[in-house]
């Protein structure tokens, strides 16, 4: 039986020349898993991209957790046990990232090109989420190269009382591939959201497999340059690049979040 968080009679992914605004708004509202663009970035794009990334600084995130490089601040990881803002930590590595950012260069700015992208297909501008008014860091950069656990994202439950100024509806993760593996490390998406009895599951800073069992669930392979839209409410996980040399074998990508508000506005974060 599938669980009852369970939305709608279909779950699948579609691939598209340019999103719309009714695509984001199915990703959103459940009635598509995922759309994607390949190739939104060309390769010559990319190689000019990716030839600033030397001159950003990453941090090994939580080794103990999933093996992950990352440049930027995340909102997840800023939080205290009770779902409260560790702000004294949090402003000063988003200041530093942004400063960071903006010193390396990255020409075109792959963060930029996407939110005017989404801003275009939204037919509105997409705008920083902010707290406090002050605008949240967007355009984390990661490198996942061993996959990650199966978890979920939801800014709700992150963030119980609320965290931005602005109310957010639904939430969508956006990812752009600046680099992808020969084989492997596709996005793995379940029709399951959390509900209280998933806990029992709980393994270490994700969840036992057996949370999503019997639910439906789909791949998504990474594409060189390809803009991938999900909801991160569903349950999801990256999947292990495959077996080869490093430098065949790495996984990076540009991700934000989109949250959609009751005036239909969209705003991002990281």
């Amino acid at each position: 039986m599938m669980p009852s968080t369970a939305r709608g009679p279909n779950f699948s992914a579609v691939d598209v020349s340019a999103f719309s605004r009714q695509h984001i708004l199915d990703v959103a509202e459940g009635g598509l898993a995922a759309a994607r663009i390949p190739g939104f970035f060309g390769r010559a794009t990319l190689e000019r991209m990716t030839a600033a990334l030397h001159r950003l600084p990453t941090v090994d995130y939580y080794p103990q957790r999933v093996a992950m490089t990352r440049f930027g601040p995340a909102l997840n990881d800023y939080r205290t046990p009770q779902g409260v803002l560790q702000a004294d930590r949090y402003w000063p590595d988003a200041e530093a990232a942004e400063r960071t950012w903006r010193e390396a260069g990255m020409e075109p700015d792959p963060v930029l090109e996407s939110l005017d992208m989404l801003g275009r297909a939204w037919g509105e501008k997409v705008t920083t989420a902010t707290i406090g008014g002050r605008p949240a860091f967007v355009g984390m950069m990661r490198e996942i190269n061993a996959g990650t656990l199966l978890h979920y994202d939801d800014i709700h439950l992150e963030y119980p009382d609320g965290l931005f100024d602005q109310e957010i509806v639904s939430e969508l993760t956006y990812n752009a591939y600046l680099v992808v593996p020969e084989d492997g490390g596709g996005t793995r998406l379940w029709q399951h959201r959390w509900e209280a009895a998933d806990d029992a599951h709980r393994q270490r800073y994700g969840y036992d497999p057996r949370v999503v069992d019997g639910c439906r669930n789909l791949t998504i392979r990474p594409g060189l340059g390809d803009a991938l839209l999900f909801n991160p409410n569903h349950y999801h996980r990256v999947l292990p690049n495959g077996p080869g040399g490093p430098e065949g074998q790495r996984r990076i990508t540009v991700t934000f979040f989109l949250g959609l508000t009751p005036a239909g506005d969209l705003v991002a974060w990281s």
